[in-house]
Parts: structure tokens; sequence; C-alpha cells
């Protein structure tokens, strides 16, 4: 199974220390230069394209593009995201195309659209299930229309649906919350889970106890902190 590294946390443009061992790095694609995927991916690492392609985020360089009836309730805990109406695919298809062309440009190999499942969320959004499948289908289209590979984030129960089309899986807290197995089709299939444990819900003992699960064989495990700073836990 890959071993990975994820960092979103980064400053725009600073160095990311590449670590022995990672064959794979997940990263936010507004604020990674391309001669640091470039880098990356001259060691034998494959590169993946964070995006935010399920809410709004006040920071973020395309910000002003997004107009205000798609921009619907606050990201509970995290300031400046707000939920976006993903039923709007004639707005928010050209906005995300725009995206996945710096993700390609960039060199990235894969992109990791994050908030695909808001749906069960109080979004401001009369958002349906069926519209989170539409949405996610969508990414999966477009990712592969510009040769990137591309991942299911967390929403699984919509793995039945997705993972026919998409390419890998990342998660968010899977075995704490018990739910791993729902997105074991993908290694069923052959392609990896990447699975991201935070230190607020997993202490590192708890952490070493996931890795040598047999339930959990096969999943690419890290501990993270929860802001997604460069501090990473491996299994042993």
């Amino acid at each position: 199974m890959p071993s990975w590294q994820i960092v979103l946390a980064a400053e725009p443009g600073a160095e990311l220390a590449e670590l022995d061992g990672v064959d794979v790095y997940d990263l936010d694609g507004a604020d990674t230069a391309p001669d640091r995927v470039a880098a990356l991916a001259a060691t034998g690492a494959h590169t993946i394209c964070y995006v935010n392609a399920g809410a709004w985020e006040d920071w973020r360089d395309d910000a002003d593009e997004f107009p205000t009836e798609v921009i619907g309730a606050a990201y509970p805990g995290w300031d400046g995201e707000r939920f976006l109406d993903i039923r709007r695919l004639e707005v928010l298809a050209p906005l995300m195309e725009a995206r996945l062309d710096g993700c390609a440009a960039a060199g990235f190999d894969a992109v990791d659209p994050d908030n695909i499942d808001s749906y069960d969320t109080a979004t401001g959004f009369d958002l349906t299930r069926a519209d989170a499948v539409a949405y996610a289908l969508w990414w999966a289209s477009a990712a592969h229309e510009r040769g990137l590979a591309v991942g299911q984030k967390n929403a699984p129960d919509l793995t039945e649906d997705l993972v026919g089309e998409f390419d890998f899986a990342v998660t968010e807290d899977c075995a704490a919350d018990g739910w791993c197995a729902d997105v074991s089709g993908y290694l069923d299939a052959g392609r990896p889970v990447f699975a991201i444990e935070y230190t607020d819900r997993t202490d590192t003992d708890a952490f070493h106890g996931y890795c040598s699960d047999p339930a959990l064989a096969g999943f690419s495990l890290v501990l993270k902190n929860r802001d997604l700073d460069e501090w990473r836990a491996g299994c042993p």
C-alpha cells in the first residue's frame, strides 16, 4: 500500500519537507507552486491536488467570482468558509474547471475534491443525495478529461454510486468513527484508500492499534493534526 502525506496548512510557496518512503503527497492546488510539484515528481512521488469542491472560501483568489446566490450557510468550525449550492452546475462548472485546469497545468497527477457530501448538512440549500452523486460524477468526468485521477473524499454512503468512476478514496476519521468498511470497495477494486485519522480524536497508541487491525489491512493510514500542517505519523 502507498505511504502518503497531506499538507494543507502550509504558507503559499513554502518549502515542503520531502519524507523518505512517502509515495504520495496531497497538497493544496492553489498554494503549491509547479516547481514544488515537479520536484516531488522527480523523486518518483505522485501528487494530489486538493480543491474545495463543495464550499466557498473567502481567502481564495477566485472568491469574488462566485455569485452570492450559490453561497450558503457557514461551514461549522471553519472561519470564512460557506457551503455551495452544488445543484448549480451552470455556475460552478466553469469555476471548478478553472481550478482543475490549474491542477493539470501545475503537473499534479490527481485531484482531491473535498466536501462532496454536503447534502446531509445544514447548507442553506435543499440538497439531496442525488444532487451529491450528480456533482461527484461531474467531478470524475471533468478530472479524467484533463488526465487527472480523482478521489472520493469521505461520503461513505455514496461509495456504491462512485466507485466505478473514481480512482481512489480519501477518508477522515473513518477508523475513529467506524465506517472504513464502507469504502473498502476501492480496495476490492485494487484502488488505494488514503485514510487520515486526527490527533483530536485518536492518540498515538490508538493509531498504532489501527495500523495492526486486520480489518484495516490495505488502508494507507496516517495520523495528522486537524489543521493539516506538516506534522505526520505513519504506521510503523
